[in-house]
């Protein structure tokens, strides 16, 4: 939950100054709290809340929730906090170097605001020993000082989520991270993230255009946590061990605070190539067509495709050569989506009255259709292969259509003459 710097400031400032008084005694002893109360008192548990209905919010959300038995005074500490008022939010998102915070706030506040909205809330109680669970309480305060509550926010690899699990992995010696890294992941970024924003079709599509092969790469249980619900479903089955040299489970028991009130996501993501094959086969049947009966139409239509195909083209460009948006590097919809299709434009106009093409334009698109080709055997080599096949379906036709019109006019204008 995004919070403004102001307000962000105040809970920091009034948390710090409630920290100060526990660890320096001046509060009574029966109300010390969580900042300086012994490990065998802090029970410790795992908070998620379900996505929402904000596009940020569709990934959902965690934090990690510890609780003084003794005074029943409760926290949440969360990594999800972003400010808006930073200097250069808006540039730093851009180049994706954008800067998160931790926050805490007593439990009550932060979780009854995801009830209100109908997100739910899931408590799970782990298994932490008196003096893990005291290790995890210093942690989080010295990580909450000043200095150190900002971080470097990445959205597959270091997240509000991914914060959190390795809170909780450092204070248990590393049991979590080597157990979740030996079991395969169900899915890939791709396919999570096509998944949770299908609600949003627009945006969906323009993130899987956007995502490079970093997407489809094969990963691990640990690695797919970097959802909240991921983690919460994988936290179940991860076994700690006991004093007499045993093993037992870290969840000791799992509670709905509040159930879903939202549409929730689908489970398995959506399969995009039939719906974008036929896309691009319609709007090829439409170029022919108009290209016969409704040149000025047809123009149009082409104008559009190449002005699209090339501003995507830049943008995937921009994000590959002057951003650190890993994800979106080396993405091979570049070979789809030139950055040079703007220059076919004028040839569009030209050939819907039957005009000669240039011989730059005959090299561009004769390219196009190289490329076109390289993309698709892209497909054939070993290793991590980008999944972007919904939009070779989609552009293919549509280079087709446009090539044969073009040269269509060329063929006619010479029998013309």
């Amino acid at each position: 939950m995004p919070a403004p710097s102001q307000y962000l400031g105040r809970r920091l400032a009034a948390f710090c100054l409630f920290l100060l008084l526990g660890v320096l005694g001046c509060a009574p002893p029966a109300q010390a709290g969580i900042a300086n109360a012994p490990g065998a008192n802090l029970e410790v548990s795992l908070i998620t809340y379900g996505p929402g209905d904000t596009y940020w919010e569709r990934f959902g959300h965690d934090a990690i929730e510890l609780r003084d038995t003794a005074s029943g005074e409760a926290f949440t500490f969360n990594y999800g906090v972003f400010d808006f008022d930073e200097a250069g939010f808006l540039l730093h998102f851009a180049r994706g170097s954008m800067h998160y915070l931790m926050d805490a706030a007593p439990s009550d506040i932060d979780q009854h605001y995801y009830m209100d909205v109908g997100r739910s809330v899931t408590r799970q109680r782990l298994d932490f020993t008196a003096a893990q669970a005291a290790d995890l309480r210093d942690f989080l305060l010295w990580n909450l000082r000043p200095e150190n509550v900002r971080y470097d926010y990445d959205y597959y690899a270091n997240n509000c989520a991914t914060r959190v699990r390795d809170a909780l992995d450092k204070a248990l010696g590393g049991t979590l991270k080597k157990q979740l890294e030996a079991r395969p992941a169900r899915m890939t970024y791709r396919q999570q993230t096509a998944r949770l924003m299908s609600q949003q079709a627009w945006l969906m599509l323009i993130l899987d255009l956007g995502l490079g092969p970093y997407a489809d790469q094969p990963l691990n249980a640990w690695q797919e946590s970097f959802l909240p619900m991921v983690l919460q479903e994988d936290i179940r089955s991860v076994s700690v061990a006991s004093a007499d040299g045993g093993a037992h489970p870290l969840v000791q028991d799992e509670q709905l605070v509040s159930a879903n009130r939202l549409t929730p996501p689908p489970s398995e993501a959506p399969d995009l190539r039939l719906p974008l094959a036929l896309a691009g086969l319609a709007f090829a049947v439409a170029l022919i067509a108009t290209h016969r009966f409704a040149s000025t139409v047809y123009a149009l239509l082409g104008t559009l495709y190449l002005v699209l195909a090339g501003v995507v083209g830049v943008a995937l460009l921009i994000l590959w050569t002057l951003t650190t948006h890993h994800s979106a590097w080396a993405n091979a919809n570049l070979l789809l989506f030139n950055p040079l299709a703007c220059l076919l434009v004028a040839s569009v106009w030209r050939s819907r009255r039957g005009a000669v093409d240039s011989r730059m334009a005959n090299m561009l698109i004769a390219l196009q259709l190289l490329a076109v080709l390289a993309a698709w055997l892209l497909h054939l080599l070993p290793g991590v292969v980008q999944q972007n096949q919904p939009w070779l379906l989609f552009a293919m036709p549509c280079w087709l259509a446009l090539a044969w019109c073009m040269r269509r006019g060329a063929w006619l204008s010479g029998r013309t003459r």
